[in-house]
């Protein structure tokens, strides 16, 4: 069958899903048969008694229905509550990536294909009971040749092939939304299927789950509450991952946690501080922190699994973050509403100090308890149903943090309904607003302005001479009326003059530059050191003062500002 008939075949299948859940009428108006070159089907009479559901409850159970894409595609959507009401967000939250085992001959036949070798010269132990089975893949307990009990996760067969056609068919529906709908000139939906793609086949790729871990690892190598399980690099590839397995008791145990005599204060503390120190911290955090997801351990450590989901914010994205939390946590508006601003997100021109005063309405309804009351997912939820409102589109890092956010309140709150995450977060954010006006932070970023202007003034003389000889080899003519010369020529002697003065400056500012990084390396007990470093800054510094002051009294007697 040709790749264009899979396709048909499979929309015309997605299309009578949604229909016998009760959204048939939605697709006869919209015109998207058309669209696809399908013909209208009928309705099934099972269709009655899905019109007595919710339409959260209805999509939730089309999506179930559709299999791997659409469930993790409900998943990724129940992120989203700038685009999608509480109703729907609620019911998309059940989804439950829990599908019936692959058969062990089919398992075998993966490890087998993958690995190169048979499964007996693999692992001297291999369990045919999966412990976990999921649209995507199935996790089976296994020992190595070694030893070493590891946990081995198998990729479904063909998952890939069927994953990429549905793939293709969101995005000719992302296509459809942006071109016959009002919602596309808003929000750009094909967009957003690229960024599905780009996720759901970095899921695919178990090696990328491998080096999150890796990178995890990393970032927590000095920290002792935190545990990553390590990656078998040897056993793993595209379709196998082999970790070393963890054993603690699943967070999703409370009663088994209680019994094992773990603090739950200190878990859930330990649990909050280390999201709090990815997110804010690495830019690096786990996408769905959900309890299965995680493990307690002694000494209440907490072990992350299933790192195939991740949300990357670059220095921009975490200093807005930043912000927003201190805008929180001050109850300051403005700091709220610059931080939306910086986010990049506004679709059309909107009034901002309309939009300050929701938020001052909105900080005095939920943030007007205190500190240790507030929720900072309710808070976010306000902030996203603003965003709603206005048509202000958050980015997908922001909504993915989010959503972290509220999972990890929920959990920390079962744990210990008297610990707060927001009084968690305060400190640690506090600590890294401190880190970035460091004057080793501020040193390396002058310093890296400085060596930009000092490239510029090294290859100055370069581009000069190449000019003056593209200038006598083409035997250009330069034409100057009389009465004009003098007037040209003492604005080139003030301009060489300010040149001139501006060089100085950036040779005075590197020493300062420098000076501020010595101080920031140099031994604190070395008193001499110190003392001789910080005469020779603030002489550097009169130096700079008045080399301005010569170059501001120049620009004023040129009558030219």
């Amino acid at each position: 069958m040709s790749n264009k008939r899979k396709k048909a075949k499979r929309a015309k299948q997605i299309f009578i899903v949604f229909a016998n859940h009760g959204f048939s009428a939605l697709i006869d108006r919209s015109g998207i048969l058309d669209f696809f070159g399908l013909k209208k089907t009928k309705r099934k009479k099972s269709e009655q008694k899905q019109n007595n559901l919710s339409a959260g409850e209805r999509l939730r159970l089309s999506f179930e229905e559709l299999g791997p894409t659409f469930i993790k595609l409900g998943q990724i959507m129940s992120t989203r509550p700038d685009l999608l009401p509480h109703g729907i967000i609620y019911e998309l939250e059940k989804l439950q990536d829990e599908v019936a085992p692959f058969p062990i001959t089919e398992v075998k036949e993966v490890i087998e294909l993958e690995l190169g070798d048979s499964i007996e010269n693999i692992f001297r132990e291999f369990h045919e009971i999966p412990i976990a089975a999921a649209s995507i893949g199935q996790v089976h307990r296994a020992k190595l040749l070694s030893g070493k009990d590891v946990v081995v996760k198998i990729q479904r067969p063909n998952i890939e092939k069927n994953i990429q056609l549905d793939l293709a068919i969101l995005k000719d529906l992302a296509d459809f939304i942006d071109t016959k709908t009002r919602f596309g000139t808003l929000y750009s939906f094909h967009k957003m299927a690229d960024e599905f793609e780009t996720t759901i086949l970095s899921e695919l790729n178990f090696r990328t789950e491998g080096e999150n871990a890796e990178t995890f690892k990393a970032n927590f190598k000095t920290d002792n509450t935190v545990l990553v399980p390590n990656i078998s690099w040897i056993h793993t590839t595209n379709r196998v991952l082999t970790m070393e397995e963890i054993k603690g008791i699943s967070l999703k145990n409370f009663e088994a946690i209680e019994k094992a005599g773990f603090n739950r204060t200190i878990v859930a503390r330990n649990l909050a501080t280390s999201i709090m120190y990815q997110i804010l911290r690495d830019g690096f955090f786990h996408g769905d922190p959900h309890p299965g997801n995680l493990m307690v351990l002694e000494n209440n450590r907490i072990a992350f699994l299933d790192l195939g989901m991740v949300g990357q914010l670059n220095e921009h994205r975490k200093s807005q973050f930043l912000k927003m939390l201190m805008g929180i946590t001050l109850k300051d508006s403005r700091l709220i509403v610059q931080a939306i601003v910086e986010l990049d997100a506004l679709s059309e021109r909107i009034s901002l100090k309309k939009l300050e005063k929701d938020i001052d309405r909105m900080r005095d309804q939920v943030l007007s308890v205190p500190l240790s009351q507030i929720k900072i997912g309710e808070v976010f939820r306000e902030i996203f149903d603003l965003a709603f409102s206005y048509n202000i589109r958050i980015p997908g890092e922001f909504t993915m943090l989010a959503k972290s956010l509220i999972t990890l309140e929920g959990l920390v709150e079962k744990l210990d309904p008297n610990l707060n995450v927001l009084e968690i977060a305060e400190p640690i954010a506090g600590k890294l607003i401190f880190s970035l006006v460091s004057p080793e932070k501020i040193g390396k970023e002058l310093l890296g302005g400085a060596l930009d202007y000092g490239s510029l003034v090294r290859k100055f003389p370069t581009i000069l001479l190449s000019f003056l000889e593209k200038f006598e080899h083409d035997d250009f003519a330069l034409h100057l009326i009389s009465s004009d010369a003098k007037r040209i020529s003492k604005k080139l002697d003030q301009s060489f003059s300010r040149m001139s003065l501006s060089i100085i400056v950036l040779a005075l500012a590197m020493i300062v530059v420098g000076i501020i990084i010595s101080l920031s390396i140099v031994d604190a007990n070395k008193a001499e050191w110190i003392t001789l470093i910080t005469s020779v800054f603030w002489g550097t510094l009169f130096l700079i003062g008045i080399t301005v002051i010569a170059l501001i009294i120049s620009i004023f007697k040129s009558k030219d500002y």
